[in-house]
Parts: C-alpha cells; structure tokens; sequence
C-alpha cells in the first residue's frame, strides 16, 4: 500500500489533546471523509480508516452518475465526546486544519460528533461549510447548497433523513446477504452494538423488513430479549450518544455486560459503535452466521482469518456503511432529491447491487468478501485515474 498523500498530527496547547487529519488521495483535488472524537483515538486508526474512505468512494465510481466519487480522507480528535472541554477542543481543531477543510477536505459527523455540532464548531472555527472543498466541482453551488441543506431537514418518524440514509444502506446490504442465501427475513434474529446514528436506523429499517432484534449494547451494556425488543421505545428513549434510558425497558428485556451481544442466539451480528470491537480472544464467542461492519474497522484482521474458518460471514465495513457518504454526494450534486422515498429506493438499489457484485465476486475467487471489494477497487482505480489523473 502506498503511503498516504498527507498525515498530520495536532497538539491542542491548552488540553495537550492530540487531533488527526489524513488524507489518503485526491480526485480532481478533494478528498471525503468524517471526523470522529473518541478518547483513545490514533494517527494509525485516522490512517486505515483514510484508506477505507477511498475504497468507498472508488466503489460508488458511476461514469454515469453525477455525482463523481472524491478521495478518501479521515480526521480523529483523541478525547472522549462527553468532556466538558470536547466541544471547544472541536473548534480549535478546525481552526487547525481550516486551510485543508477550505481546500481539499470535505468532512461531516462520524463516531461521537453530530453533523449539527460539526457545522456549528465549524461556523465558529471561520468556515463557511464543513465540505466547502467540493464547491469548486459543482455545476449550480447554491442550488445544491439549497438542495442539501433541504435533504438534513427531512425527518421520518422523528428521525432525520441524514441518519437514515446510512442505515438504510446497512440494513440493505445484510438483506442482499440473506436473499443469496435464501434465509426468510421472518426468524432472523439480529444483535446490534451501538444504537446511535448508524446502529439506530439499521435496526429500524431491519425490524420494519420483519427481522427481530434480540439484543443491543450501548455504553451502560447489553440489553436483551429473546423474544424481541421495542426497537421504537428504545430509539425513543435515546440521548445524544445512542444511550437508551433504562427506564423505558419492558419487563421482559434482560441487562447484561457490555460484551453480551457477541454471544447473542443471533444470525447477523452488527456491530456499529466502535473500531476494533472484534478481536482474536472474542471472536471465538460468536455464533452469527453474518457480521456486518455498519463501524469502521470494528473487526481486527486477525480475527476476521479465524471467523471465516468458523463459516462465519464478515460484509466489510468498506462496503456495508458506504451509503451514508454516497448519499451525501448523490444528494449534493443531484442525483437524487431532498426526498426521504427517493433516498431510500436509490440507497437501497445501489447497495444491492454493491454487494451483489461483492459476494458474487467472493464465491467465484474464492475469498472473504473484503477481498472481493478490495479487488473491485483495483479494477476500478485505473478507470478513475485514466479520467481524472492521479494525484499523489
């Protein structure tokens, strides 16, 4: 792998909190990827999930698409998001790296940043927008300004739009999943970490399809029910961080450990809160037929080896939650409306047919998955850097 285009790190001069920004490629100069704020975050993280953004952005290539993917880039601000200091510490990163977010980098929420909080840490850093880099690439800059500004406004039963998108594409993918292996969606059972943005639309969108969610951990630890939980009461009875309120649990729901929802009785296992969740030493805890990384790199390399001797499935991460970047820019640059059923049906038949491809590539090399998709990739970067240059 080549090293990527830019790696910085940053040191706060009043917290001594470290920041990141990696930018792996560019594409006609701009580079995609969020901005996440965890305690314990890394430059090596930043950088791997960098990479990760730009094989998003290859597999979403479309020669007939408006929207013409970016490079990958990632940023990763090393405090936990509860801190009294987080918010202020946010702004004196982007006032940091505002030269590249006004230049090269578009970026957005990821793990313990909302986008309302990035756009405001971003107005108050100087910024015009958090992805002002792309203006530049657009055909009508205040038209899909308005566009997209419309698109963030649209709620479905109280969720906005911007957190659906994602989900939707996750939930889709493990249906394509089950529909190649010709498992009934009815009787599937589904265990979840993380209920927040991304792990909060995937269950929803997963119940509504006539799975059943059996466990969900959070923070506070697991919450379970074999026979189902309320997916709505406990989206419902979320704070800001995805936490569910315990108050608003039935009778039947169980409170176990924190690491409960590996050992779930469940097919697909999704996790969606943190990187590297799934290691060599709890692997061996999973039953699931299926993994889905709706988190960045929420299973290590290694453990993915050992899970695929068990039979154990793992749809890469690459792959899985790349619908909520791609939704960003088919929305921006026109593709598609500030229409939640138009989003839907868009995320939903360009997922599917993503993972198709995917496994269908999987079963005839005869690899994992995430080699299929890193295949994909080589196969179509040449294609992009014949039309756009290389920028390295």
């Amino acid at each position: 792998m080549a090293a990527p285009l830019l790696s910085l790190t940053w040191t706060d001069h009043i917290t001594g909190h470290q920041g990141f920004l990696v930018v792996d490629r560019l594409v006609r100069g701009v580079a995609s990827g969020g901005l996440r704020m965890r305690a314990g975050c890394t430059l090596e993280e930043v950088t791997g999930l960098a990479r990760g953004m730009t094989m998003k952005e290859v597999l979403h290539y479309d020669p007939d698409s408006r929207y013409v993917p970016l490079g990958g880039a990632k940023g990763g601000i090393d405090c936990d998001p509860r801190d009294p200091e987080a918010y202020p510490l946010l702004v004196r990163y982007l006032r940091a790296v505002r030269p590249y977010v006004e230049s090269m980098w578009t970026t957005g929420e990821d793990l313990g940043l909302t986008q309302d909080l990035v756009d405001r840490a971003a107005t108050e850093a100087g910024l015009v927008s958090s992805i002002q880099a792309v203006y530049p690439l657009l055909d009508d800059e205040a038209e899909a300004r308005r566009r997209l500004a419309d698109a963030f406004a649209v709620e479905v039963d109280g969720i906005g739009l911007d957190e659906l998108a994602g989900g939707c594409g996750v939930a889709e993918a493990a249906l394509t999943a089950l529909d190649r292996a010709g498992v009934p969606y009815t009787n599937t059972r589904v265990a979840l970490q993380g209920l927040g943005t991304m792990g909060g639309a995937t269950a929803r969108f997963l119940t509504r399809a006539g799975l059943t969610v059996v466990a969900v951990a959070d923070i506070k630890g697991t919450i379970a029910n074999p026979a189902g939980l309320d997916v709505e009461t406990l989206l419902a009875a979320r704070d800001a961080h995805g936490t569910v309120d315990r108050s608003a649990l039935s009778p039947a729901d169980r409170e176990l450990p924190g690491e409960a929802w590996l050992s779930a009785d469940a097919d697909v296992l999704i996790p969606a809160a943190v990187s590297y969740a799934i290691d060599t030493g709890n692997q061996e805890r999973i039953t699931a037929r299926w993994i889905v990384e709706a988190a960045n790199m929420p299973v290590r390399p290694e453990a993915e080896l050992l899970l695929a001797e068990r039979g154990v499935t793992v749809l890469p991460d690459v792959v899985v939650n790349s619908g909520t970047n791609a939704w960003w820019w088919w929305t921006l640059f026109g593709d598609i409306g500030a229409d939640a059923e138009e989003a839907f049906a868009h995320t939903r038949r360009s997922m599917r047919v993503l993972v198709e491809r995917m496994l269908a590539r999987a079963q005839a090399d005869g690899t994992t998955p995430r080699a299929a998709a890193h295949a994909m990739v080589a196969d179509r970067l040449p294609e992009m850097a014949n039309r756009f240059g290389w920028y390295r």
